[in-house]
């Protein structure tokens, strides 16, 4: 068997293109999912490593996720690998031996235990995996051994993609230590715990509590706080190693550097959202508590009319108070105390004159929007967020499978 050799170094330095943490290493390759391109990718840790991970609640999980729970449940996870567009959900029971036929298959190239090895699979739902090319492309690569683990972050990012329209990445320095993020999803985006395939990886040196901790909170601030069109996927897969390489770090640092990499990638997946043209960022505040904040919040961001007037350049600040007034079951919100903002600018109660139009326009042509509002019931706080609805996502979705 062969085994991932260490990564000499690592880049303390936060760029667009980042490298791996110390110790992890990384192989691309197509394995006939797709015509062209990457399809298939490995991350691996060259020692042993602790994790932790969420996935979908969707009771139409597909065998990844089911089998990535079980191995993700001991928090010792040492590698992850993911298949772009096949999702291998609704297969039966051949769908769950492929994807354990993977995963063997990627451990014994690994030289690690098999319930070591994390799997992604995303793309369309119904069809099975093809298992005769992935088969004979991982004997491939595991002829080639450690000399194929040569890919970045970058092509990690972009070998997980199917309708995204760019590769997503992101990272930090905490101490000593390094995070990285891939993540991938612009669609079927509305988080029951993530809402897409996010991988991160770092060489700091936490126990598996800490690192659930760590995780769990950034995810709820983050990725939970994302939504493109409602749609839960059945592969939300999001999961983070630590292998230690670099020794321990400061465990409240580095939880809001996580954060920060979790909040970066949530709005890279937002802004690149199928078919969007526009970053929407909705802030609650004054509300009751987080919660109502964050719901409130969620359902203006995922208001059709909404997200059409953004894609219009519209200042129709009445679709706002309309998906406001539609949690009939906070009883505390009163539209006598809301406040309204685009941007800078308040249009309720205090509606724009002729005078600031002109501003609101310009606020709302912009490729990031935000709207902030006030809810008048408490001191919590809560921002989300989406993107425009176009006629793009319309096409991409009407045509997905064929």
């Amino acid at each position: 068997m062969t085994h991932i050799d260490s990564q000499s170094s690592a880049d303390t330095a936060d760029t667009s293109e980042p490298d791996w943490p110390v110790g992890f290493r990384a192989y691309t390759g197509n394995g006939g999912l797709r015509a062209h391109g990457d399809d298939l990718s490995i991350v691996a840790s060259d020692r042993p490593s602790v994790s932790a991970a969420m996935f979908t609640r969707s009771r139409f999980a597909g065998p990844a996720v089911v089998l990535s729970r079980a191995h993700a449940a001991g928090g010792h996870l040492r590698a992850v690998t993911t298949l772009a567009q096949n999702a291998n959900v609704a297969t039966g029971r051949q769908g769950e031996e492929n994807a354990a036929e993977v995963v063997g298959r990627v451990a014994a190239i690994l030289g690690v235990p098999a319930d070591a090895v994390l799997i992604g699979s995303t793309g369309v739902i119904g069809r099975p995996l093809p298992m005769a090319a992935i088969r004979a492309h991982l004997e491939m690569t595991a002829e080639r051994g450690t000399a194929a683990f040569e890919a970045g972050p970058v092509d990690v990012a972009r070998a997980m993609m199917t309708t995204d329209t760019r590769p997503k990445t992101s990272a930090r320095t905490v101490g000593g230590a390094r995070i990285v993020g891939v993540a991938k999803g612009v669609g079927m985006l509305e988080p029951n715990m993530a809402t897409m395939l996010a991988y991160l990886f770092t060489d700091a040196d936490l126990s598996p509590a800490e690192l659930d901790g760590a995780l769990r909170g950034a995810v709820e601030k983050t990725f939970n706080c994302l939504s493109v069109d409602t749609d839960t996927s059945t592969s939300d897969t999001v999961a983070v190693l630590a292998n230690g390489a670099t020794g321990p770090v400061d465990l409240t640092a580095f939880s809001a550097a996580l954060t920060d990499v979790c909040l970066d990638l949530t709005q890279q997946l937002a802004s690149d959202g199928e078919g969007a043209s526009k970053l929407l960022r909705v802030t609650v505040a004054q509300a009751a508590d987080y919660a109502q904040a964050k719901r409130v919040a969620k359902s203006v961001v995922n208001s059709p009319l909404v997200k059409t007037a953004v894609h219009g350049a519209d200042p129709n600040w009445g679709r706002v108070v309309m998906a406001i007034g539609k949690n009939t079951e906070d009883t505390d919100i009163e539209p006598a105390k809301v406040t309204v903002r685009f941007g800078e600018t308040e249009v309720y109660p205090e509606e724009p004159g002729p005078d600031t139009l002109e501003k609101l326009a310009e606020t709302m042509r912009r490729d990031e929007v935000d709207i902030t509002i006030g809810l008048g019931t408490g001191d919590a706080t809560a921002t989300v967020y989406g993107c425009d609805l176009t006629e793009g996502y319309i096409r991409v979705n009407a045509d997905y499978t064929t």
